[in-house]
């Protein structure tokens, strides 16, 4: 496979969560689809509620960090009488294969989804090589 998650912790946040969060049940994260369509990879992240100057996107080697971060719209004064809403930072972090080109990643917030698209690298795509041939004959 030629995307790989990386995100040693994610496991034991949604256990510390489920078991030790006061009120609802927080989620915490920021699901995740990625397929490949032809010479480009194309993930997808959830991002409800998040303005586009609350997103951070990064890439240091192979690796790509997403930091998100989702505000209560609340005022001075406001009665809270429901709130199941999850609020705070997200992070997530991809670790890229070598057959894919980090420096060509574009990305674009819309509708609450994330869209990244990743080309793969020139080095890794099929390429056909010419044959020499040799003007001298063995027998």
């Amino acid at each position: 496979m030629t995307l790989m998650r990386f995100d040693p912790f994610r496991e034991f946040d949604r256990i510390v969560e489920q078991n030790f969060a006061a009120g609802a049940r927080l989620s915490r994260s920021m699901p995740m689809s990625a397929r490949r369509r032809g010479d480009t990879f194309l993930v997808e992240l959830d991002m409800p509620g998040v303005k586009m100057d609350d997103v951070e996107l990064t890439v240091e080697r192979n690796v790509v960090t997403v930091r998100a971060r989702r505000s209560a719209d609340r005022e001075d004064g406001d009665e809270v009488v429901i709130d199941e809403r999850p609020y705070g930072e997200y992070s997530r972090q991809l670790l890229l294969g070598d057959n894919l080109d980090p420096d060509g990643l574009t990305a674009d917030l819309r509708d609450g989804v994330l869209h990244l698209s990743i080309p793969v690298s020139e080095a890794s795509k099929p390429r056909q090589i010419p044959l020499n041939s040799t003007s001298e004959s063995t027998t």
